[in-house]
């Protein structure tokens, strides 16, 4: 069954499974087109990855039709092409780097200190160092740096050649110290997050869109030369269709393991590429750098809802009434389901992963799965309400 991108004439399937992921149409994805390398601004091609030199896009970044051909091509490479692109020299003045290194560094020790849990998404909890929600904290503690660190034009351009305005911006600092171990390949938010079963809920379409929601990227606090464990790539795999279900299968991960590429990297540099392509944090071999990088999650304006809902109230007026209807067989199990899909949060994101890590998994609980779980466990109503809020009050900022 091919599972190839959309480009490639193939039937598209409704609905994708993990077990009819197939690595020969995986590997015929992989291979590099002749437009892939018919780039206009970028200045060199390191192992099928676009270079740009930041110090010679001050023209094409400041002229209106300059700065969209610019930008179109940075949305090919990222949707058709390669896949990811590094952008040298994007703080062409790496003051602001270091000011926020010290601030972040001082993050991480006060939270050493407070015995703050860290898990992580895919690698082993407190092998290294890393900030939840670094974005606010950088900012609620040192304005003036956040305001040096986020003035920059070309973070931006980036961000819009993928999302357009309006976006928002999250950011996770990880330090990878000397020894830290690579994590695992995979894909990224939205559905790099669900298990296999909840993907192979998504129809294909939503499989295309998810993509399209998040910009992933990374500021280099530090060298990063090949030993110390930049981020390990696998040039054109976003083009699998189906790449959200493959990814943990060991097929597919043994291919990552003897094919991936990974580049130098300088303090000051940038690295944005797709949520879909196949990647991963390489290991430290070091026996002195501090690896350390600020991971920008960036976020399409379109991924939410018109209006806000009290929907913790009106799960709490819910839960003794569907409780009440499934005891006397008013309504069946897939009534109520429906009902709480209705009242309920369904997605566990955005939170407060310092309160509620991804423990146990790559997401918390969300609010559907707390409600499914005490009408199963068969909670009292206060029992529940009381869950509800601390669930609550864990997610916020």
């Amino acid at each position: 069954m091919n599972h190839n991108d959309t480009r490639s004439g193939a039937r598209q399937d409704t609905w994708y499974r993990e077990q009819d992921c197939s690595l020969d149409d995986f590997l015929a994805v992989l291979r590099p087109r002749p437009e892939d390398s018919d780039l206009r601004f970028a200045a060199e091609i390191r192992q099928h990855i676009p270079i740009y030199d930041c110090r010679e896009l001050g023209r094409d970044l400041d002229a209106p039709s300059r700065r969209r051909d610019l930008q179109t091509e940075w949305t090919e490479v990222m949707n058709h092409g390669a896949g990811v692109l590094v952008l040298e020299s994007a703080f062409a003045d790496t003051t602001p780097i270091d000011e926020a290194t010290k601030v972040f560094e001082a993050i991480i020790h006060d939270e050493r200190e407070a015995g703050t849990a860290v898990g992580d998404h895919f690698a082993k909890a407190g092998a290294n160092d890393r900030i939840w929600n670094a974005q606010e904290k950088l900012c609620l503690r040192a304005p003036a740096v956040f305001a040096r660190y986020y003035a920059n034009a070309v973070l931006v351009a980036a961000a819009e050649a993928w999302l357009g305005p309006y976006f928002q911006v999250t950011s996770q600092i990880n330090v990878v110290r000397p020894g830290g171990a690579a994590q695992q390949a995979h894909r990224d938010y939205h559905l790099g997050f669900q298990s296999v079963a909840q993907a192979e809920r998504y129809p294909a379409h939503v499989h295309t869109m998810s993509p399209f929601l998040t910009l992933q990227g990374a500021v280099v606090h530090s060298d990063m030369p090949v030993e110390s464990g930049p981020t390990r790539l696998l040039p054109f795999s976003q083009r699998y269709a189906a790449g959200y279900l493959a990814w943990r299968r060991e097929d597919f991960r043994a291919y990552f393991e003897s094919h991936f590429v990974q580049l130098p990297l300088k303090k000051g540099d940038a690295i944005f590429f797709n949520p879909a392509l196949f990647h991963a944090a390489g290991s430290n071999q070091t026996s002195s750098i501090q690896r350390m990088a600020n991971l920008l999650q960036m976020s399409s304006a379109y991924g939410r809802a018109m209006e806000s809902l009290n929907r913790a109230r009106m799960c709490e007026v819910m839960y003794p009434l569907l409780q009440q209807n499934l005891a006397s067989q008013q309504m069946t199990v897939v009534e109520v389901d429906a009902v709480i899909a209705s009242c309920a949060e369904g997605y566990p994101f955005p939170t407060n992963l310092d309160r509620d890590p991804p423990v146990g998994g790559l997401a918390p609980e969300s609010q559907q799965e707390l409600f499914r779980r005490a009408l199963r466990e068969s909670w009292a109503p206060e029992r529940f309400t009381g869950e509800l809020r601390r669930q609550d009050a864990r997610r916020e900022a």
